[in-house]
């Protein structure tokens, strides 16, 4: 185990699921609780405690040093596997997850381990099978952001991932875009009209203005489209996983590259 401390840089635009939770909670090494707090809102200020599972020494040190001058970020936990990464019982916000590990484990197993004991998972690759993005991309990660990125946009990414929100990269939509195996959940044209408004980012009142529908309509709709992803393995409780479903089900358009000038 690593510690080190952390600090503040632009944050990637993203939408951040709700919470009201503040502090990060322990996990007790005889149940599989929770490693982590629920989201705050504050995205600048609040410290935030990363884990990092990665078992090249060389990327280990540069991520380290990357986040060594940051005030609000602090890299407490490095290990090569998820195992050793529970098993430490650290209060964490976030695991920045490397997906090909020398341990044979599964991108989709390591972030259902992560997952179960409650804490949320940012990839960290390089991007070079579609395959291992894919399988984590599925999983539920909260974004993919890629080793060669600039050091601030790594750390925008893990800061915005820390504190719950979706970092939506042209790699993990181009992960799901290139998945065969996503299963049809037969969304009506007017299910899919409410959608593509709602996850755009429309409250359901103006989706009820522009569909000409009344806003119960509109939240009997949603649900109605949250039990089909969820009936089809492919579940979307909050309004940022209704946005992933949407581009995945070609509703809504890919995100543009980010500008790079």
């Amino acid at each position: 185990m690593t510690v080190v401390p952390g600090a503040t840089t632009p944050h990637i635009a993203a939408e951040t699921r709700p919470s009201t939770a503040t502090q990060p909670v322990a996990v007790q090494q005889s149940a599989p609780t929770s490693m982590v707090a629920d989201t705050v809102r504050d995205t600048t200020t609040a410290r935030r405690r990363i884990g990092l599972v990665e078992d090249h020494e060389s990327v280990a040190v540069g991520l380290r040093a990357i986040l060594s001058g940051e005030a609000n970020l602090e890299l407490v936990a490095v290990t090569t596997t998820v195992d050793e990464l529970v098993g430490l019982g650290q209060r964490l916000d976030l695991v920045v997850l490397d997906l090909r590990l020398g341990d044979g484990s599964s991108p989709r197993s390591n972030v259902e381990k992560l997952h179960s004991v409650g804490v949320q998972v940012l990839v960290y690759t390089g991007a070079e099978n579609p395959f291992l993005v894919r399988s984590a991309a599925r999983a539920g990660v909260l974004g993919v952001v890629r080793k060669s990125e600039p050091a601030a946009a790594i750390v925008s990414a893990i800061r915005r991932a820390a504190a719950g929100g979706q970092v939506v990269t042209t790699d993990w939509a181009a992960a799901i875009d290139g998945d065969p195996h996503l299963p049809d959940v037969g969304l009506s044209p007017r299910q899919r009209e409410v959608l593509a408004l709602y996850a755009s980012g429309e409250k359901a009142a103006r989706v009820a203005r522009l569909a000409g529908l009344s806003e119960q309509t509109v939240n009997d709709y949603l649900v109605r489209i949250r039990n089909k992803y969820a009936e089809a393995g492919r579940p979307a409780p909050t309004k940022t996983d209704l946005y992933k479903r949407a581009v995945e089900d070609g509703w809504l358009p890919m995100p543009e590259p980010p500008n790079q000038n």
